[in-house]
């Protein structure tokens, strides 16, 4: 024992302890072990080492009525405090409980779910790490027992690599699965493969010799009309692919909206305003469960193929997240501990966004700056791991069917000019108001379903939408096709095989290997403009209502998509600018020798990068998963530039991005570490209660089993502080609501002679008065060390307080006396009323 820092209170070293166990069989729990008896005589009970080692033998045996204790005859000290912070850390999720008898040590099922949480509550992160350290340094002192404790030593040490290695292996079969499954079910909207039905339509066509696929035309692929028994083109064809399309739309949004009500309500939506919660230290109990994992799937694979204005990578991080919470139950060290789990769905996130993208840096880059609150430097190491098994899992799958696992990988073979960043930071200043649009109106339109009729109507409302979209959606090509695609059209440069009207130039390819000269558009690229133009509006009005409603759905590609028409259209601005005046000073370098020197594609992806970055707020990650995305390792420089205009603009008009709107739309109990506390109160000022109210306690050593259940049946409060007195006001300790139901309903069903009666004792009293029902003792529910302040800390303190210690409360005194209570809700109703807002807004149990 001598490893285990105790407090001051604890036996010096060389001390040993003592169990204190029933007489007889009865006492016994099956393992060939007595169990510990909670009784007024009864206690913990250190005694001096002796030179032949410490046991019962060693001890003077003492009998009160049925219970024995082993009492040394040297001196006997205090021992709470130790019980306490023994107990309290080695309490682990199970409520284990641990008892020392002699030199041995083991865990025994004491007070079941001691340790966990309840839902809607927030965690204790320092009596969780502390838990876990306490644990760890017990492991590293056994280690030198048996090679069986070695070897257990060894598989603790590894567990957190075997569980993100699994994480990663895990996700990147999932990634896969939704991959196949959306391109063939949105590629079902149009067609079918006769020979093998479960071949999309790029697949079907590759046996083909005649393919052309930029139409999707070969004889091995029928369309809807065809299958019917008509013809591929003409006006028949037309109304009938135009049914089929809004057909099978509706089908697969029904069956999506329908299979979330039905079986997982929390499957809806993006996932990251509440995966940023959850890791923050908040319990969403089935957030991150098994029905929600397997109906997020299937749901995200139907929505998205229903060709609603909404992507996959979002949920993606969710998915990711429900595949570490599940998988780090296989591993006790993380399972039954929230602060130890949190580390293990933060390398889960990176691996989502790895996944989603094929962009591993970007994932771990994405998961530090975007939905991480605690991230040392162990956690980095794990990310990038399961970022990596992750991304070689998607792409030894190879579910995009090339020889690159990005999703849009493109080659220009121009570098940029240097008067070109004049455009791009004004594509950034674009995307910055273009996304401050999408957020106010994707906000307000939120509030209004979540506070009205509408939101009683979850799958009409998917219905409505669905049918609207594709309604719309259909007669212009650039939004009937699938989102990607698009993308991935804009961002492509125009050379000898593209028949797509952007690329319809008045050019002659005398020579492939030439380079592409510079051209007049012809009148292809101005009706694609107008189409595009169009394009944007639907998609940004569409993705404002579709972001929200009940089916899994992300907002990645619709952003990248949003971006990337307006990039395209500025590129085939400035590139017929420089070949209409090429003799202006700002051309007249690198484009006076009749080569194309603007690439519109270039501006698509940075118009792309600028929206994507001022909905989401991202700077580092979001350039890192560009270029990762793209290939386009020598456009760094256009990329950051529009993603920091994109940011200031973004932040100019509007404070929050879109995830941290909907948290604050949610009412969810987040403190962001990024925001700064700037107001001049106290914490006598937000503490509860106000002075000359009274506070709710309860006292050492004078309270019944009686008075401590009225107390609990009076208030609502999640913990209680512990007092020498009502008088004194001296602060002992803090306990919780749930360790004090659960340890008074323990005792009552396992300790003979606890009664309504019984006296509560939280400290080792042996001065208490003689009474006729054995006492209760709670010592090792009581935590002896709760952080505290004084009444004239500064707020701003405080709240640094909460953030960076993730505390879940913290007491208040004067001169040594109990003031009060500041819990992390009083804190955020506190910031939100100094910041004008509704302070009931925050959600909590």
């Amino acid at each position: 024992m001598e490893r285990f820092p105790l407090k001051s209170s604890a036996p010096k070293m060389g001390t040993t302890y003592q169990s204190v166990f029933k007489k007889g069989a009865s006492g016994s729990n099956g393992r060939g072990l007595q169990s510990p008896v909670e009784d007024d005589m009864v206690d913990i009970t250190p005694g001096l080492q002796q030179a032949n080692g410490a046991g019962p033998s060693s001890a003077t045996p003492t009998n009160h009525g049925t219970f024995q204790l082993y009492e040394h005859n040297s001196q006997r000290n205090s021992t709470a405090s130790a019980n306490s912070y023994i107990a309290q850390y080695f309490n682990t999720s199970a409520g284990d409980a641990i008892i020392f008898s002699g030199n041995g040590m083991q865990s025994d099922e004491d007070i079941p779910g001691i340790g966990q949480y309840d839902d809607f509550h927030t965690i204790d992160w320092q009596r969780d790490i502390a838990r876990d350290r306490m644990r760890h340094r017990y492991i590293v002192k056994k280690r030198q027992d048996s090679v069986w404790d070695l070897i257990k030593g060894a598989h603790d040490a590894w567990s957190g690599w075997v569980c993100v290695l699994l994480v990663g292996v895990c996700t990147g079969m999932v990634a896969g699965v939704i991959d196949i499954g959306a391109s063939w079910m949105t590629d079902l909207k149009f067609g079918i493969c006769p020979q093998a039905f479960w071949l999309n339509r790029e697949q079907c066509c590759w046996s083909d010799a005649d393919t052309t696929f930029d139409t999707g035309n070969c004889s091995q692929w029928l369309t809807w009309p065809q299958v019917l028994g008509g013809k591929r083109e003409g006006p028949g064809a037309y109304i009938i692919s135009y049914l089929f399309y809004i057909v099978w739309a509706l089908v697969f949004a029904a069956l999506s909206a329908s299979l979330v009500r039905m079986f997982a309500p929390y499957a809806c939506g993006s996932g990251i305003p509440e995966i940023k919660t959850i890791l923050s230290g908040f319990i969403i109990r089935g957030y991150l469960g098994k029905w929600t994992l397997i109906i997020k799937v299937v749901g995200l694979i139907l929505s998205v193929s229903s060709g609603l204005s909404l992507g996959k990578e979002g949920p993606m991080v969710h998915i990711a997240s429900c595949l570490g919470n599940i998988l780090s139950y296989l591993f006790p060290k993380y399972g039954r501990n929230e602060a130890k789990k949190r580390e293990i769905l933060s390398a889960a996130a990176a691996a989502g966004v790895s996944v989603a993208f094929g962009a591993p840096i970007g994932g771990v880059l994405f998961s530090l700056e975007e939905v991480s609150y605690y991230f040392p430097l162990k956690t980095l190491w794990r990310s990038f791991f399961c970022a990596l098994i992750a991304a070689f899992i998607l792409r030894s799958i190879n579910p995009f069917g090339n020889e690159h696992s990005v999703l849009f990988f493109v080659e220009y073979n121009k570098p940029w000019i240097f008067f070109e960043l004049i455009p791009f930071v004004g594509l950034g200043i674009i995307g910055g108001c273009i996304a401050t649009v999408f957020i106010k109106a994707n906000i307000y339109w939120c509030r209004y379903r979540k506070y009205s009729k509408l939101g009683q109507y979850p799958v009409t409302e998917v219905l409505v939408v669905t049918l609207i979209t594709a309604v719309i959606a259909y007669p212009n090509p650039y939004t009937r096709m699938n989102t990607s695609e698009l993308i991935y059209l804009l961002f492509n440069q125009c050379g000898i095989s593209n028949s797509d009207p952007l690329c319809d130039y008045n050019r002659n390819f005398t020579d492939v290997n030439s380079a592409i000269e510079k051209a007049a558009a012809g009148p292809g690229v101005y009706r694609a403009i107008w189409l595009l133009v169009l394009a944007l509006i639907l998609k940004l009005v569409m993705t404002i209502f579709t972001f929200g409603i009940k089916v899994p759905c992300g907002l990645f590609i619709p952003s990248l998509a949003l971006g990337a028409i307006a990039g395209r259209i500025v590129g085939i601005g400035v590139e017929q600018l420089a070949y209409n005046y090429p003799k202006i000073w700002l051309f007249s370098g690198e484009c006076s020798t009749g080569d194309d020197c603007i690439t519109p594609g270039l501006y698509a992806m940075v118009g792309a990068a600028a929206v994507l970055g001022g909905v989401t707020r991202m700077t580092v990650s979001l350039v890192v998963i560009m270029f990762e995305l793209t290939g386009g390792v020598r456009y760094i420089v256009p990329l950051m530039a529009a993603a920091m205009a994109s940011k200031w603009v973004g932040d100019a008009l509007g404070r929050q991005g879109i995830y941290d709107a909907h948290i604050a739309l949610n009412g969810y109990p987040f403190l962001d570490s990024k925001d700064e506390f700037q107001h001049t109160s106290l914490a006598a000022d937000v503490m509860q209660p106000k002075r000359n109210e009274t506070l709710s306690v309860i006292t050492q050593d004078s309270m019944t089993v009686d008075d401590v259940e009225t107390l609990l049946k009076e208030t609502e409060h999640n913990g209680y502080p512990v007092v020498v007195s009502k008088e004194s006001q001296y602060l002992v300790g803090f306990v919780l609501r749930r360790d004090l139901n659960l340890a008074i309903a323990n005792a009552r069903r396992t300790i003979e002679g606890i009664c309504s009666q019984s006296v509560v004792v939280f400290v080792n009293n042996n001065n208490l008065p003689p009474s006729p029902t054995p006492c209760l003792h709670l010592s090792r529910i009581l935590d002896m060390a709760p952080i505290t302040v004084t009444d004239q800390t500064p707020m701003e303190t405080v709240v640094d307080m909460f953030r960076k210690l993730g505390l879940r409360q913290t007491l208040v005194t004067h001169n040594g006396r109990l003031l009060g209570v500041i819990t992390k809700k009083d804190v955020l109703r506190h910031v939100k009323a100094m910041d004008n807002e509704d302070p009931n807004s925050v959600l909590f149990n």
